[in-house]
């Protein structure tokens, strides 16, 4: 190890950038292809919501467990792991069909015959999917927690979360050419085996960074010691916290509440709008390109900025964790405009698309500073627990999200009238993120940092 500074951490932030790229590229194929497999196979909204769901649902209960694992495996072995089985869970999509008919030769007896095959695969499918992609957020949060000092951290977390956004203008730009290319099939598995080109990458260029070679002994004292903080280190087990203890702590419900409230907004529009584009402008296919990507593409810039933002506080000489409030704040705001979506949908589809991209980007800068949060204000060795209980509730919100949303779609459009249904899911989505500052606020009004984990 080298004694002149290096900057070898933004190297590893790349790297949780690309694996975010790829974890929403996976997960984002279906809801560009619903348009398409909803005709195929005859699906009502309910029931892709109940795949939607079936993801969402495994997806929340494999965060509150995948903290735990990352914690246990350490950061290479735990991510390597959740990428290998993502991108499985991708490529079998290609196979629901088949999958199905044989869920239902084998396990016909419990009741499932009046579910389609196709239902049935599919759910299988995004469960397994949900299975890996629930490492992501944990190990990159700890990635980073291990890489960077305090006051870098919500801008590292920023870039890799972009990579979210990265992944919602590539899948548009390419899953639907290549559906119409080479069937529908051919877009999962082609998507789905990115996972394992990035496996490479990280086998090279990752290690915890006591054992990183590629690391300067100047940068890692800077990492280490710039706050004043732990030594933080994956080389060797981190003690173990109990889960009972951790939900003792405010700190831990205001998280929670906070992903509770919020994250089920991001599902709603990774999931859905490419179904609203269809009933609202009838676009489908390759003709929802363009806004998706604009509208994704403002995202990007909003996660960036999003985790900038808080360091205009702390210049000013609030702690890490009442900076990144007082931001997250003004970040809840923005949300806010989505309410015109739909009143003035009517002029253009690029009004709402706009609108809706104004939400989503607050969306994603509100997400890098409430996962910053937890670095703020809890010991490493708890860092992936939390975010993995925060998580699970988060995903408990989207599983919540998309059946109502199924549930209100099918009631309207049975009564001819679809548009009231996206009218209360917008207004949802725009007030979710006031409240949940609001009561976040009330449970940690003031910065406390936990120190007797």
């Amino acid at each position: 190890m080298n004694n002149k500074m290096t900057n070898y951490r933004w190297t590893v932030v790349s790297l949780l950038f690309f694996a975010t790229t790829i974890n929403y590229l996976d997960r984002q194929v279906l809801s560009l292809l619903y348009p398409l497999l909803q005709e195929k196979f005859s699906w009502t909204n309910s029931q892709y919501a109940d795949i939607a769901a079936a993801f969402q649902f495994t997806y929340a209960v494999c965060l509150l467990f995948a903290g735990r694992v990352i914690d246990k495996l350490g950061t290479k072995n735990g991510y390597s792991l959740a990428i290998i089985v993502w991108s499985i869970g991708a490529v079998i999509h290609a196979y629901a069909n088949p999958i199905g008919d044989f869920i239902l030769t084998t396990f016909g007896w419990l009741g499932l015959a009046a579910v389609p095959a196709s239902v049935l695969g599919f759910i299988f499918a995004r469960a397994f999917l949900a299975l890996g992609e629930a490492g992501n957020f944990p190990a990159a949060i700890k990635v980073t927690a291990e890489y960077f000092p305090k006051k870098e951290r919500s801008f590292a977390t920023g870039i890799f979360n972009s990579g979210a956004n990265v992944g919602a203008v590539l899948a548009p730009l390419s899953v639907p050419w290549i559906a119409k290319e080479w069937g529908w099939e051919l877009a999962f598995i082609i998507i789905g085996a990115i996972g394992f080109i990035w496996l490479f990458f990280w086998f090279i260029y990752y290690a915890p960074p006591k054992n990183q070679k590629r690391l300067s002994k100047e940068e890692l004292d800077y990492i280490q010691h710039a706050d004043q903080e732990e030594e933080i280190s994956s080389a060797t087990p981190n003690e173990k916290v109990k889960w009972t203890k951790l939900f003792g702590y405010k700190q831990t419900w205001a998280f929670s509440f906070g992903k509770f409230m919020t994250d089920g907004v991001w599902w709603f529009f990774l999931f859905w709008l490419p179904k609203f584009l269809k009933d609202k402008y009838q676009m489908t296919g390759t003709d929802t390109m363009l806004p998706l990507v604009v509208l994704y593409s403002m995202v990007m810039i909003g996660s960036v900025a999003g985790g900038w933002f808080p360091a205009y506080f702390i210049k000013k000489g609030y702690s890490a964790y009442d900076g990144r409030l007082k931001a997250m704040f003004i970040i809840a705001l923005f949300p806010l405009v989505v309410l015109l979506a739909q009143p003035f949908g009517d002029i253009s589809f690029w009004v709402p698309i706009l609108l809706i991209g104004v939400g989503a980007s607050a969306h994603q800068a509100w997400s890098a500073n409430i996962f910053t949060t937890v670095s703020d204000m809890f010991p490493n060795k708890a860092i992936a627990s939390v975010v993995g209980i925060g998580g699970m509730a988060g995903g408990i919100g989207g599983v919540m999200t998309s059946k109502v949303g199924g549930a209100l779609f099918d009631h309207f459009e049975a009564k001819g009238n679809v548009e009231s249904g996206y009218t209360i899911m917008f207004t949802f989505c725009a007030l979710a993120y006031v409240i949940a500052w609001v009561v976040m606020k009330m449970l940690v009004p003031k910065y406390k940092k936990i120190d007797d984990l």
